[in-house]
């Protein structure tokens, strides 16, 4: 039984409320709640990763530093093709693997002679960076930059002050000289130098460097600061997902405080009550590899593939990085081109029409100026929420025919905080209210997928929530 027995009726259009309204004010945010731009980049939900360097031209995956960078020489190199593809395909944001663990560096970086600068593209005086960023920024997407800590060419790799300073260096001319950059990539791989000594990272100086030269850009590493890995390259996240974390658990990759907790769990699903606000990313290729391979140019996932990713990804409160990785002439394959077009089709044909478009709406409780027909006009910054303390309630609606559908879309209004831990979405039989999906996370976006259903009133029940919910969108689609 809901704990608030207030029943608010609304019959639309003729908007007959029946319930008294109580607070006019918003819910008080939970702490932690995502900043700005974890919100916007919460909202852009696919991110498209490009791998590209010396490895597109030896056919391997992890270079070993000892390449000649007379062999990068892509010479019809486009990257204003890179970003209409990643446009057609609904991308708001891609990330450039400035430098990889090979040390070879796509930016005439004067701190290394192992750069585009030494290659014959372009006779040495080209910048792939600079042309990544401007061709993306000319198509409305945003940019990001992975530069590997990994580095198998430096000679300083292993004698960590030398090392971390040099690290800094590169990182301080991506962050200074591209104009603003919203993500920056960096990941836990760490392998013995040219001097065969162990590289210890001083992770805290990089991140203290990012938030100096580019105060709203977001960090993914293992384990945040700012975007955790979700664990996998997979590209599926966990069931349930927190976005929040207790980071005093975590301590390194593959550590933990305790001694018990498995670090791969606690990426995949987060903590309830974290502390800190820190979702999840998740990254997968296209192809079976990172870099572009001739031999998988028949091997590109499929729309059904995709889309299943989609669900796993953005419908468990994740972002999807998706991998295309730009081939030896320095352009996105034909096929890899054609999938990303598709998959842009098949999710709007999916999403086109929002099936709950009520007749009458009856909800448990609701706040006064934040009614239940805020979760169903498909404006993001409008939210259904209760009153203070009321953490039970159900939201029902009347379709006005029976109406077949088989996907469940709920959206939680995360810029206050992530609330729910538990919900079921039910159907009316006669007599009788059937459970036809339920769940535990909710978040920025929850995707259900069930056998197809037929009915004309379907309610969405909250279980449980740390605080009054807010729901910013209910949607069914078939």
């Amino acid at each position: 039984m809901l704990s608030d027995p207030k029943i608010c009726i609304v019959l639309v259009p003729l908007l007959l409320i029946g319930c008294v309204e109580a607070r006019t004010a918003p819910p008080q945010a939970l702490s932690p709640a995502p900043s700005r731009p974890h919100l916007a980049w919460q909202r852009g939900e696919l991110t498209m990763f490009l791998h590209f360097g010396v490895n597109t031209f030896t056919d391997r995956e992890w270079g070993e530093g000892t390449e000649d960078p007379k062999i990068f020489d892509p010479t019809k190199l486009d990257a204003r093709q890179w970003a209409a593809a990643a446009k057609a395909g609904g991308f708001k944001m891609a990330i450039l693997t400035a430098k990889h663990h090979d040390g070879f560096c796509l930016w005439p970086s004067k701190y290394t002679e192992h750069s585009v600068k030494n290659s014959p593209w372009k006779n040495g005086k080209g910048d792939v960076v600079r042309e990544f960023v401007d061709a993306f920024r000319a198509e409305g997407i945003k940019v990001g930059l992975y530069l590997s800590p990994w580095d198998r060419q430096e000679k300083t790799y292993g004698d960590s002050p030398k090392y971390n300073d040099h690290y800094v260096n590169q990182l301080t001319e991506l962050l200074t000289n591209y104009g603003p950059i919203s993500e920056v990539w960096f990941d836990g791989a760490c392998g013995e130098g040219p001097n065969g000594k162990k590289q210890v990272y001083d992770f805290p100086r990089f991140f203290a460097t990012v938030r100096k030269l580019q105060p709203d850009a977001l960090m993914f590493s293992d384990a945040g600061p700012d975007i955790r890995w979700i664990g996998n390259e997979a590209g599926t996240a966990g069931d349930p997902n927190w976005s929040t974390v207790d980071d005093k658990v975590w301590v390194a990759p593959g550590k933990s405080a305790d001694g018990v907790r498995d670090p791969i769990q606690f990426l995949q699903h987060g903590n309830q009550g974290g502390v800190v606000w820190r979702p999840g990313e998740c990254d997968v290729s296209i192809r079976p590899g990172w870099f572009w391979h001739r031999k998988e140019d028949e091997k590109v996932r499929s729309v059904d593939n995709l889309m299943d990713l989609y669900f796993k990804s953005v419908g468990r409160n994740s972002l999807l990085l998706l991998n295309v990785p730009p081939n030896s002439d320095g352009l996105l394959s034909e096929g890899d081109v054609k999938r990303l077009a598709e998959f842009k089709a098949k999710r709007d044909e999916v999403f086109k029409t929002n099936l709950a478009k009520a007749t009458r709406i009856v909800v448990s409780n609701t706040r006064a100026k934040f009614t239940a027909l805020n979760a169903l006009d498909d404006n993001p910054d409008t939210y259904w929420a209760t009153d203070d303390g009321v953490t039970r309630a159900s939201l029902e609606i009347d379709l006005g025919r029976p109406t077949r559908f088989s996907i469940a879309a709920i959206q939680e209004n995360i810029a206050l905080g992530q609330r729910i831990a538990g919900y079921r979405i039910e159907c009316l039989y006669g007599n009788t209210w059937q459970t036809i999906s339920c769940g535990t996370t909710i978040g920025y976006k929850k995707l259900d997928r069930f056998p197809t259903v037929e009915a004309q009133r379907v309610r969405l029940v909250i279980e449980q929530s740390l605080a009054a919910p807010t729901i910013a969108s209910f949607a069914l689609y078939q």
